[in-house]
């Protein structure tokens, strides 16, 4: 058999294992792992936050807007405040313009000024107080210092002067209250528990005191008072029980407060009684119990009884 010839290998184009230019090449996966870069991502962190919005640039123009709101609050209720400042000065000071010289506000007469019913204070003697007031706008009336006068009058204890507007003025006396005669030098007025010497009452009204002697003209009120809370002890204590014991007495002797001096009177006639400054009742019992006998003796003219145990009689005659 003829052998058969052989084929001779057909030569390959090479341009069939030539890439054409416009195919693109693909990307071949790579096997390796990629290794973080630290860096890297920070860099593309950076890059993801710069694409962020920035947050606090979103709330500052809030803010801004916000303390605007509140400062023209604010400066409103400043403008609000002043204003009605303004307006209630403004409006006082028209008020007090008005009160000060309208003419409704005048005292006009003796007729404007109200007293109360008084005993032993005229009216006349009220009125002569508020002579310079007559006439006046009642805002210039000097309350305190026309209550201070008032209070100058001896029968007036205490006073109180008030404004009834538009033109009127009411006057309240409270009078003092006599408790006794007080003899000074050759005249004799009454005298109420606070030293304060009166004059005999207008109305004619008779009084039933003891005499207290022991003042002096120079004697300021204050020392008259201290005196008279010394008769006022002697008083208590002898009309203390329902005693009534005071109503004997004459006369009280006040000008040394460590030795109450009382004369008393009775059908026998007037006795002396030094009774010390204490104890006046238990005293003055004990000579009502003795007197008859010490005049069946002699004529009595003191009996002292300062000093426990002992009594000192002075006969008629005899020199204290």
């Amino acid at each position: 058999m003829p052998r058969a010839s052989q084929q001779e290998p057909e030569e390959l184009d090479e341009s069939a294992f030539l890439r054409p230019a416009n195919r693109p090449v693909a990307a071949k996966p790579s096997s390796k792992k990629k290794i973080a870069d630290p860096d890297s991502d920070i860099i593309e962190n950076d890059a993801a936050e710069s694409d962020k919005p920035f947050l606090r640039a979103k709330r500052r123009p809030a803010v801004r807007k916000q303390g605007v709101q509140v400062r023209a609050a604010r400066a409103l209720v400043w403008f609000a405040a002043v204003l009605l400042l303004a307006i209630v000065v403004l409006s006082a000071t028209a008020v007090r313009s008005y009160a000060l010289h309208a003419k409704r506000f005048v005292v006009v007469s003796s007729s404007s000024v109200e007293t109360e019913p008084m005993k032993n204070v005229s009216r006349a003697q009220v009125l002569d107080v508020f002579g310079a007031d007559l006439g006046r706008n009642i805002f210039y009336v000097p309350l305190e210092q026309r209550r201070k006068q008032l209070q100058q009058i001896p029968w007036v204890r205490s006073a109180t002067v008030m404004r009834l507007l538009p033109s009127r003025l009411r006057v309240t006396v409270s009078e003092r209250t006599p408790i006794a005669f007080a003899q000074l030098g050759g005249t004799t007025a009454l005298i109420d528990a606070e030293g304060t010497l009166m004059g005999m009452p207008r109305t004619g009204e008779k009084y039933d005191f003891p005499v207290i002697t022991g003042f002096s003209t120079a004697e300021i009120t204050s020392v008259r008072a201290a005196r008279m809370s010394i008769y006022q002890q002697l008083v208590h204590e002898l009309d203390a029980d329902n005693a009534h014991y005071s109503r004997d007495l004459s006369e009280v002797d006040l000008s040394d407060p460590k030795d109450v001096r009382v004369v008393v009177s009775d059908a026998s006639g007037p006795v002396l009684v030094h009774f010390g400054d204490s104890d006046f009742q238990h005293k003055y019992r004990f000579y009502l119990d003795h007197i008859a006998a010490w005049r069946q003796q002699y004529q009595v003219r003191s009996v002292d009884l300062r000093y426990d145990g002992q009594v000192i009689v002075n006969r008629e005659g005899q020199n204290q």
